[in-house]
């Protein structure tokens, strides 16, 4: 018999699909497409938890009507997401940060899923904002190691970004998505008409991602956001919805053929802008959304790499018109206080692990990793980006 040794090192890949459709109305229309990602093990029906955000519920038919087709479909055996307080096939969560800001909310549903025996072949529909989609695709992570999530993103910001990423979590020790996981899920649903009862100021926050990824990945398309910014946030949705699709496009096919979906490396060229986004967020105790956070700290990352790593002033100077022309804010309070937002560099080392990583720019579509920061410098493109807002202004 051949001897075993002492020691392995075995490379091996997982196969994963990540499955993205695009629709102009689900709920009437096209709700085959969501039926058709339902698949039942041996003729079982299959059992399915339908997440929503709680406004949702309450101020859109088009929730209802989903639930309500559902419901009544012969293939599909919903289960009650209610309690005796309020009972009914959906189970309601509040949007926000507020679903994220404790453990109660995952804890429910863990609970839900216990008591209508979900198990790894059932799925957890969820409908709402990218906090509601992080909170319940935890819940689903954790279950029984990985319940089938399909998420149908509500807004331009879960829909051009996070609601197709495989990062799930909700926030712990007052710090940002400290608690979570990584995992794909089963589909994802981005439907034109939901976009439809977003409110303005939540409409126009999606696209400060939509900027990051077109300035990694292609002037072309940030060029293409730059004349249709007025456009897209008056809501001319033909060119708002191409512009949720491109973005996310790019941030999929990053995930998939980036090389790094879990995020073992030290790079993360997808949080562009967010380290000091992330912090901004919780220094204002979540006034800000994290769509403007984002767009505030891409502005100050552009006016720092044009300081320190050469990209040119007039592509800067296109960052903050386009932004602007968004309708995005380019300037906070929370950025007064330095000291503490560049608290936010440790933090966000300390997230990655390993030494500190952030992406900066040399030029549109050519993004750098650096390890360390010019703080003075850093300091010098705050006070530079509150001249710019306040001309703004």
């Amino acid at each position: 018999m051949s001897s075993v040794p002492n020691s392995f090192d075995i490379d091996f890949n997982v196969p994963f699909r990540h499955r993205v459709r695009f629709t102009q109305d689900l709920v009437e229309a096209e709700f085959e497409t969501l039926l058709d990602l339902l698949e039942s093990a041996a003729g079982v029906q299959p059992r399915v938890l339908l997440v929503v955000d709680e406004q949702l519920a309450i101020e859109s038919a088009r929730i209802g009507e989903l639930a309500r087709k559902l419901e009544e479909h012969p293939d599909v055996l919903l289960m009650d997401g209610g309690s005796s307080e309020r009972p009914g096939p959906a189970v309601a969560l509040p949007g926000g940060e507020k679903v994220k800001n404790s453990t109660e909310y995952v804890e429910q549903l863990l609970a839900l899923i216990h008591e209508r025996q979900l198990d790894r072949r059932s799925y957890i529909v969820v409908v709402g904002g990218g906090a509601v989609l992080d909170a319940a695709s935890y819940a689903a992570a954790i279950a029984h190691r990985g319940i089938r999530v399909i998420r149908i993103p509500t807004t331009t910001l879960a829909q051009g970004d996070s609601g197709v990423g495989v990062k799930n979590a909700i926030n712990y020790f007052k710090k940002k998505n400290w608690v979570g996981s990584f995992a794909v899920p089963w589909a994802v649903i981005n439907d034109a008409a939901l976009l439809e009862s977003l409110p303005d100021r939540d409409f126009r926050c999606g696209f400060s991602e939509a900027v990051k990824v077109s300035l990694l990945k292609s002037d072309d398309d940030f060029s293409f956001l730059c004349q249709n910014a007025k456009a897209i946030s008056s809501r001319d949705m033909d060119l708002a919805f191409g512009a949720v699709k491109k973005s996310c496009f790019w941030h999929l096919k990053h995930i998939t053929q980036g090389g790094d979906p879990f995020e073992a490396l030290e790079a993360r060229p997808l949080d562009f802008g967010h380290w000091s986004a992330h912090k901004m967020e919780q220094m204002s105790g979540y006034r800000l959304r994290h769509g403007e956070a984002v767009g505030i700290g891409v502005a100050l990352d552009c006016i720092y790499s044009s300081h320190v790593h050469g990209l040119p002033q007039s592509d800067v100077s296109r960052v903050l018109q386009c932004l602007e022309e968004f309708g995005l804010p380019l300037w906070d309070t929370t950025l007064n206080d330095f000291e503490v937002l560049v608290a936010g560099l440790e933090e966000f080392r300390q997230h990655l692990g390993g030494r500190l990583t952030v992406t900066m720019l040399r030029d549109v579509g050519d993004p750098i990793d650096v390890h360390e920061v010019d703080y003075e410098q850093m300091r010098a493109s705050i006070v530079e980006l509150k001249k710019v807002s306040q001309r703004c202004w």
